[in-house]
């Protein structure tokens, strides 16, 4: 089994994990920090917008069973990418659209991903996904991991992740995960 990891903002990292913990071929995914200036930031100050960081899910997946390709049309899917640092009522430049990319083929790929979207007319406006080398990657406190699965009760995971989610299982029954 090969393994590859690309680190994806597409907003609030709670719906983005759950959103990719759906994926069959997707190993890992971890809620995080990346892209800012200061080191093992918290979730308090990355809230607060001066940490540089966006929040991030760090998505470990294995390219035999779902293609980069299929993992960018996800998050692509699951976020409005056309939105400058704001997904719904979140807004700041830590919910900025934003692919960290491990190497040249990742980079390569996201761009192609890109220009195929805004040529596509998907979307009204221009996407404004920034495209960024991997800088930084810090994992964000224990009680973030598994939010939805852990919190799916609560008002903000059935408001807001639970209505991705069914998205994403409407678009995407062949990528899902087997029950």
């Amino acid at each position: 089994m090969s393994e590859e990891t690309i680190i994806l903002g597409a907003g609030c990292f709670w719906c983005t994990e759950a959103s990719f913990q759906e994926i069959d071929g997707v190993k890992r995914v971890q809620s995080g920090y990346s892209g800012g200036n200061v080191d093992n930031p918290s979730y308090k100050q990355v809230c607060s917008g001066t940490t540089g960081h966006a929040e991030v899910a760090k998505i470990t997946f294995d390219p035999d069973q779902v293609s980069l390709d299929d993992i960018l049309d996800v998050f692509f899917a699951i976020h409005d990418p056309t939105s400058l640092n704001k997904q719904g009522a979140d807004t700041g430049t830590q919910y900025r659209s934003v692919i960290f990319y491990m190497n040249e083929k990742q980079k390569m790929a996201s761009e192609k991903k890109i220009e195929e979207l805004n040529s596509s007319g998907e979307y009204k406006k221009p996407i404004v996904t920034a495209v960024e080398p991997y800088k930084n990657f810090f994992e964000a406190e224990d009680y973030h991991n598994n939010y939805f699965r852990e919190n799916e009760f609560e008002p903000y995971c059935q408001l807001v992740i639970s209505p991705k989610l069914k998205k994403l299982k409407k678009k995407y029954p062949e990528k899902l995960k087997l029950e």
